[in-house]
Formats: structure tokens, sequence, C-alpha cells
């Protein structure tokens, strides 16, 4: 690694930590860099942002280093951190149906509906209000719904150029699996059918398994009527009889006709 990638590494380091990142840390990231070696690039970075043509400096905080304002250059961003709007703050069901707009777009409120399985009305208000969603039209079916799609300001909150910088559904799965470990379900594991139960006899091993093991079952409807087919008929006199000596116990003249047969 020259010695103009690894002063860019470190500098990037310090950047995209949200708390002083200790040299111990910058050490474990940039594996197989010597440590007096880091620290040399280190120093001169720091000088590097002491010049003049810079707004911001390294600091050391807590012993960590941290990117940080000039003192001298405070009174102004004063007054520009003041003209700043508060930091957007989205609820998982803002973020989740955010995402689907993001992906489906453009996509119908319906759509979403079936997507996320509840109702999102009011979170599609709510990134409306937030500028974060705007309306594309109306979908050319039945009712003619209105279409949505992510805005310019959804662009600028998340730092891309455009919607083709989001990242694909495998990435996406992969992200989500880093920041959850073990709690993320991937869509296939999602989709997979439930383990048998305990105790439940196995499947067939394979196809042919599958169907010996139906021919009983199919074969008892068969030898039950050949077993019908083959046997006299004065045998169902009984069973015909059943209805007419029923009626009998209830005063009907029928169970004097079951005699005569």
């Amino acid at each position: 690694m020259t010695d103009d990638t690894l002063k860019a590494l470190i500098e990037a380091i310090i950047y995209v930590a949200p708390e002083p990142v200790p040299l111990e840390a910058m050490l474990k990231t940039l594996a197989g860099e010597e440590r007096e070696r880091v620290k040399t690039k280190l120093e001169e970075l720091i000088a590097d942002f002491q010049q003049a043509q810079h707004g911001i400096q390294i600091r050391q905080v807590a012993a960590g280093y941290k990117f940080s304002s000039k003192a001298e250059h405070h009174e102004v961003l004063r007054g520009f951190v003041k003209s700043l709007k508060p930091p957007m703050r989205l609820s998982r069901p803002a973020l989740e149906t955010l995402a689907v707009i993001a992906y489906r777009q453009p996509v119908t409120l319906p759509e979403i509906d079936e997507i996320r399985g509840v109702d999102c009305g009011g979170v599609i208000h709510t990134l409306m209000e937030k500028k974060l969603v705007v309306t594309a039209g109306r979908k050319n079916v039945v009712g003619r719904p209105i279409l949505y799609r992510t805005s310019r300001e959804f662009l600028v909150h998340f730092g891309l150029k455009d919607t083709g910088e989001l990242p694909s559904l495998k990435e996406f799965e992969e992200l989500a699996r880093q920041a959850l470990g073990g709690e993320f379900v991937g869509a296939e594991a999602a989709l997979a059918p439930p383990p048998a139960p305990a105790g439940a006899e196995a499947a067939p091993a394979n196809a042919a398994g599958a169907a010996q093991a139906e021919l009983p079952a199919a074969a008892e409807p068969a030898q039950t009527e050949v077993a019908a087919a083959a046997a006299p008929s004065q045998p169902e006199l009984p069973a015909a009889a059943e209805p007419a000596q029923a009626a009998d116990s209830s005063g009907s003249p029928a169970a004097g006709e079951a005699e005569e047969l």
C-alpha cells in the first residue's frame, strides 16, 4: 500500500466514524500495516489539515482522533448551523414504506398495502409532508389510483446521485444480515416450509415411495366396490328394511310392507 493510499484511508476512517477513532482501531482496520507507519501518516495528515486553506482539522479527543471545525471560523459556522433544518427522523413503518416505493416506483397505495400487509395511507401522508415522496400521476386501471415515487429530497437525504445507486436486494439482505446478525431471516429462509413436528413419520424418499404409500388408501374404495358387486342381492334387503322398521316404531304402517318382503 502506498503512502498516499494509507493517508487517504486514515482520513476516510476518521471522517465516517461518529466517535473519536483510537489508533488501535485504525490498526485493526488496516490489518498488516505497522504501527509506526500508521502513526507517522496520521501525524502527517494532522499537519496537512492545520494549514490555512483547510476549514477543518483533526483533533485528538478522548484518546481518539476526530474531525472538527477550526476555532477561528466558529462565529460564521454558528449562524449557518442555526439555519439548518433539524435532523429528519423516520419510524420503522415509514422506512419500510419508503423502501417499497424506492424499489417499486412508480407504485400505487393498494400495491404498497399488499406488499406490507397493512394500511399505509397515513405513512404515505407523513412521507409526503417530509417531501421524501411525491405523486407521479395516476395508473391507467380501474379507479385510476395515484402513483407515488421518491423525490429529489430523498436523494439528498440518503446521499444518492439517482435511484440507480440504490443497493440491489441481494446487497440489501447482506447489509441487513451484518446489522442484525442472527435476527435476520433471508428471503429464501422465510419462504421455506416449516420443519415437520417431532415424532412425525418421515416422508417417502422418492416419488415411487410416495406412490406406493398412496396405493393402500386408493385401493380401499375399489376393493369395497368389488365386494359389493360380488355379493348376492338378498343381503341388501335388511338394509332396505331398516328405514321401514324405524318407521314402524313411530306407528307407521310401513312395517307390514317390510314383513311381506
